[in-house]
């Protein structure tokens, strides 16, 4: 066996391995690695893309949550006016009620003392005419007209 013989055969062998390689291997699996890279570009973009529209609808988010917060403290503010309003009117109410309430009162008082001071002079003037009568039936004698009138001031 001839090594240089060996070398040159197995070299040609080599060279037509290579140049079938190169014709019919190598371009199917350049245009495998060429889809492939296509296939991971366009993956990569709708990563991207699907990243910004997360961003604005995290964006969106904070803004509508804002605007809710806003909105639930304007509710929150008109509720407590409302409320104080509410106070303020039944203060008023009460008030005004307590006022004609002691109105009523104070006519009802003027009432019952005119009652009173009718029902005294009614007494007054019955106790006046039984001491008159009294003072008339008996003698004009001046120490039973002091005792007549001291009882009468007792009964007064």
């Amino acid at each position: 066996m001839n090594i240089g013989l060996t070398l040159i055969g197995q070299s040609i062998t080599f060279i037509v391995f290579v140049w079938f390689c190169m014709k019919f291997i190598w371009p199917p699996l350049k245009d495998m690695m060429r889809e492939r890279q296509e296939a991971i570009a366009a993956g990569l973009s709708a990563a991207e893309e699907a990243d910004k529209k997360l961003a604005e609808a995290a964006t969106g988010a904070e803004a509508e949550l804002a605007k809710a917060r806003e909105e639930a403290a304007g509710i929150i503010e008109q509720a407590r006016q409302r409320a104080n309003q509410m106070v303020v009117d039944a203060k008023t109410v009460a008030r005004e009620e307590g006022e004609r309430l002691i109105e009523a009162a104070k006519a009802e008082i003027d009432q019952e003392s005119n009652r009173a001071k009718e029902a005294l002079r009614t007494q007054v003037s019955a106790l006046v005419i039984s001491g008159a009568e009294k003072v008339l039936e008996s003698s004009v004698d001046a120490s039973k007209h002091n005792e007549l009138l001291d009882k009468l001031a007792a009964e007064l």
